[in-house]
């Protein structure tokens, strides 16, 4: 038994692992990674450009599909490939779990994620490809997200929303989950417990961002109210955090909520991703101990997972501190810095940096097509 069985067993909480490579696949990295108690994977377009970028052990693949492929369309041959061996793996997992857990996600193109038409083409296309109870789409929660959520629930398809950083657009995520459970009803399901989704809130990123604001608003700070506000880094993620889970508890009960479960319908688990810290002057696992709780999920890479396996503390903390989230947050609205504005900025990044992965992936891939074809 290791610290990841704790925080399941003890606390509720599914720890995933925030990777997908494909050699972990075949060498037994990853099933070592199952034993010590990962119950899940997610992966975005960034973590597949390293993995294939990084590695040799899609080269044979690649050349045999591009005799008859796009480049694109070789490389989704490649990651669904990968995401089918990781449901393989982990169908055990959502097996003995009752459904709950092993689900590997996987996300529609990042080109998508400011078009509702293309995202639900293209997340029902992934789902009849692969067919496999476990598997997630990965859906962006932008503006033009929500409704593609809402119809792919409303299918009974199962969804990860992915780059989720306000709490107001995490009401609009939930919304889109309960109406379209309550469309799928009205279109004659009686069953909803094949349907499984995670609303993704973004965590680390947030801190980078307010802490930015933080400190250009200190710099207009008289007397001792700069090094007071300065005190304030490093807390807002964890904050808005806590507020997220507050509505996640709020929204998940009353009747309207308990006619769908009734019919077996899930809720839709909190997942804090982006939880490695990207300061190194907060502690290695800040967005870890600080947000463990029942019905959520951590979707951790791998080096913050070997710091929770050595050093994490297995102890209920994602709805600590009372008032302290709201107060925090009345604080920096009150020199300026508004988390909405923050949530716009980062989801605009979110978006930009995975659409540059993936062309800076198809660019590489294309020439490495071009001198294949040379070698030829």
């Amino acid at each position: 038994m290791t610290t990841l069985h704790d925080l399941f067993d003890q606390q509720g909480q599914s720890p995933w692992l925030d990777n997908l490579r494909r050699d972990w696949l075949h060498d037994g990295t990853m099933a070592g990674l199952v034993d010590q108690g990962i119950r899940g994977v997610t992966s975005n377009p960034t973590i597949f450009a390293k993995a294939i970028e990084g590695q040799d052990t899609y080269d044979e693949q690649f050349s045999r599909l591009i005799k008859t492929k796009s480049i694109e369309d070789a490389y989704w041959d490649m990651v669904i490939d990968d995401i089918d061996d990781a449901l393989g793996l982990f169908r055990p997992v959502y097996d003995t779990s009752g459904g709950g857990d092993g689900f590997i996600s996987v996300e529609v193109a990042p080109a998508l994620a400011h078009d509702t038409d293309g995202t639900i083409a293209m997340a029902r296309d992934l789902h009849s490809r692969i067919e496999k109870p476990n598997v997630l789409v990965k859906i962006p929660a932008t503006a033009e997200g929500v409704p593609a959520i809402r119809q792919m629930i409303s299918e009974g398809r199962s969804i990860n929303v992915t780059l989720i950083f306000s709490i107001s657009r995490y009401a609009d995520v939930i919304e889109a989950y309960v109406s379209g459970l309550e469309s799928l009803v009205a279109s004659g399901a009686t069953d909803l417990s094949h349907v499984a989704s995670v609303a993704s809130f973004f965590i680390s990123r947030v801190d980078t961002e307010v802490d930015r604001r933080i400190e250009e608003a200190a710099r207009t700070s008289t007397g001792d109210d700069g090094e007071r506000l300065l005190e304030r880094r490093g807390q807002a993620a964890v904050a808005q955090a806590r507020l997220a889970f507050a509505l996640f508890t709020e929204r998940f009960a009353g009747p309207r909520w308990e006619a769908l479960a009734a019919k077996g319908a899930r809720v839709q688990r909190p997942l804090w991703a982006s939880t490695s810290t990207k300061n190194p002057a907060y502690p290695d696992l800040a967005y870890v101990d600080s947000l463990i709780g029942p019905q959520t999920v951590n979707t951790m890479p791998d080096g913050t997972i070997a710091d929770f396996l050595d050093h994490g503390t297995v102890a209920r903390t994602v709805d600590t501190g009372g008032d302290a989230a709201e107060h925090l947050i009345a604080e920096l609205a009150a020199v300026g810095i508004d988390m909405e504005e923050v949530a716009q900025t980062l989801e605009a990044e979110g978006v930009a940096s995975f659409a540059k992965s993936f062309d800076e992936l198809m660019q590489s891939l294309s020439d490495k097509a071009n001198a294949l074809a040379g070698g030829s």
